[in-house]
């Protein structure tokens, strides 16, 4: 088979790939991100702790296990670099007794739900160390 108009088969090709490839997503920190559609990046817990005790244990968790980029104080946000992956966290008062983890992370325009996960088990666990 001879193709002899390649500017329809490359526009049908272009065409697919951009559909495929399209998609953005809000980071807990409140930019966009370009991703590929259909994968879960995001875990959400929630602890029986303060909000201090939280960013503590994601301070330590997080310098622990890649380089800390981001620590804005104003609405605990966090950003860092863990295994060449970006890893965004998220920390908002329930109530009185409920504190709100969000955790995403992404590579290049994938997910990886594992290392969040991963992630999730060293914030509980340093919770218990951290007074």
């Amino acid at each position: 088979m001879k193709i002899t108009n390649f500017k329809p088969v490359f526009a049908a090709a272009l065409s697919a790939l951009a559909l495929f490839v399209s998609g953005c997503v809000t980071t807990p920190t409140g930019h966009s991100r370009a991703v590929v559609p259909g994968f879960k990046s995001t875990l959400t817990r929630r602890y029986p702790r303060s909000v201090e005790q939280l960013v503590a244990a994601t301070r330590v968790v997080l310098t622990r296990n890649g380089h800390l980029s981001v620590d804005n104080v104003v609405d605990n946000t966090f950003q860092a670099r863990v295994n060449e992956r970006d890893v965004w966290v998220k920390i908002t008062k329930v109530d009185d007794k409920i504190t709100q983890l969000v955790i995403m992370v992404r590579k290049g325009l994938g997910a990886d739900i594992d290392l969040a996960a991963e992630l999730d088990k060293q914030f509980a666990l340093q919770l218990t160390v951290t007074p």
